[in-house]
C-alpha cells in the first residue's frame, strides 16, 4: 500500500502546475476507495493512512474538499497526536524523570521492622537500615512508615514473647462421662516450658475451689508474676482476692477472644485429640487416671514444636543402642529410646 501512494505522489509532481488539483484530489478519492475496500463490517484507519492525509494536508490547499471519510478535524488532532508521541519519546530517551524509585525489597523490610518494633520510628530505622548497607535517606523511610498501621502500644504476642518466665495461664473445659454427666477440669500451665503446674477435676466448680486449685499449684514452687484467664463469671472477687494473696497480677482477655489465651487452649485441643476422644470416661476418678497417664506423657515424652522438637522435661539425644518402643498412654502413644544390646 504505501509503495503504491509513494508511485502516486511522484507522478502528482510529474504533472504540471495546472493538472496537480486534480491528480491529488483522485489520489486521495483513491485512497479513500481503498480503504472502504477492506473486508471488515466498519471502514477503520491504519497508521498509513492517518500518515497520507497528515502528508497531504501539508501539499495540498484543498484537501478538506476531498475528505469525506474522516473529519477534517481529526486529521489535525492526528497531527497533534503525533507531535506528542514524538517528543515523549524523545524525552523518555534523553531524561530520566524525578527521583529514583525505593526497591520493593527495602519498602517490605521497613514494613517488616515497624511492625515488629512498634516503637521504633524513622531515625531508628533508618540506622538500621544504614547498618545493613541500604542507602536510603531518613525522610524516604518517613514517608514510607505513614502508609503503616501500626498498634497504638505491643502487640499481645509482643507482650507474651518478653514476659514468657512469668506467665501462667488458666481455663476450664468439660468432658461428659458414660452417664452423660459433665466433669469440669482446670488446667494451670506456665508458658515457658508448657508445664501443667497443677489440674483438678470437679463436677460443681466454684470461685472457692478454684481459687484452691491455684494456691495448690504454688504450694511447693515459686509463684510467677502474671495470671492469664478469661472473663468467666466463676472468678469472682474471692478468687481475686486469693490469687493476689500470692503475688499474682491477672491479666484478662477480651470477650470471646479464646487466641488471647492461646497457649492453654492449645493445651486442651491436645488433650482431646491425643487422649479423650480416644476412650470413655467413666467417673471422675477415671478422668483423673486418664489425665495423669497423658500429663507423664506429655512433659517426658512429647515433643514440642515451640521447644525446637523437645518434651517440657528436656529428652537427651541417643545415638547408639537398639531402638525399642514403649507404650504409654494406654498404648495411644509411644516413646522411641535406644538400648544397649
Amino acid at each position: 500500500m504505501l509503495g503504491v501512494l509513494l508511485r502516486l505522489f511522484r507522478l502528482v509532481w510529474l504533472f504540471g502546475k495546472g493538472h496537480r488539483a486534480i491528480a491529488l484530489e483522485n489520489l486521495a478519492l483513491r485512497q479513500q476507495l481503498a480503504i472502504y475496500k477492506r473486508k471488515q463490517k466498519r471502514p477503520r484507519l491504519i497508521g498509513w493512512d492517518r500518515w497520507f492525509w497528515i502528508r497531504l494536508s501539508h501539499v495540498w490547499k484543498d484537501w478538506r474538499r476531498a475528505l469525506v471519510v474522516v473529519h477534517p478535524d481529526t486529521v489535525a488532532r492526528w497531527q497533534r497526536e503525533r507531535c506528542r508521541r514524538y517528543w515523549s519519546n524523545l524525552s523518555k530517551r534523553t531524561a530520566k524523570r524525578g527521583r529514583p524509585s525505593t526497591p520493593r525489597e527495602v519498602r517490605a523490610l521497613i514494613h517488616t521492622m515497624a511492625q515488629a518494633n512498634p516503637l521504633w520510628r524513622a531515625p531508628r530505622i533508618h540506622g538500621e537500615l544504614q547498618k545493613l548497607g541500604i542507602e536510603i535517606s531518613e525522610r524516604t523511610v518517613s514517608r514510607i512508615l505513614r502508609r503503616v498501621k501500626r498498634p497504638p502500644s505491643q502487640a499481645w504476642r509482643t507482650f507474651l514473647q518478653n514476659h514468657l518466665n512469668e506467665i501462667v495461664a488458666i481455663d476450664f473445659f468439660t468432658v461428659p462421662t458414660i452417664r452423660l454427666r459433665v466433669l469440669y477440669v482446670f488446667l494451670v500451665i506456665e508458658h515457658q516450658r508448657r508445664r501443667v503446674l497443677h489440674f483438678g477435676v470437679t463436677e460443681h466448680p466454684t470461685a472457692e475451689w478454684s481459687s484452691q486449685q491455684v494456691i495448690e499449684a504454688f504450694s511447693d514452687r515459686d509463684a510467677k508474676r502474671y495470671l492469664i484467664r478469661d472473663r468467666d463469671s466463676i472468678y469472682g472477687q474471692e478468687f481475686r482476692n486469693r490469687v493476689q494473696s500470692l503475688g499474682l497480677n491477672e491479666v484478662i482477655s477480651a470477650p470471646r477472644s479464646p487466641w488471647q489465651n492461646a497457649y492453654v487452649e492449645r493445651l486442651i485441643g491436645s488433650i482431646r485429640r491425643e487422649c479423650l476422644e480416644h476412650v470413655i470416661v467413666l467417673s471422675r476418678r477415671h478422668l483423673g487416671h486418664l489425665l495423669k497417664s497423658y500429663f507423664v506423657y506429655y512433659h517426658r515424652s512429647r515433643t514440642h514444636l515451640a521447644l525446637a522438637k523437645d518434651a517440657p522435661e528436656s529428652r537427651a539425644v541417643l545415638h547408639r543402642g537398639e531402638i525399642a518402643a514403649i507404650p504409654q498412654v494406654g498404648g495411644l502413644h509411644h516413646r522411641y529410646e535406644r538400648r544397649a544390646a
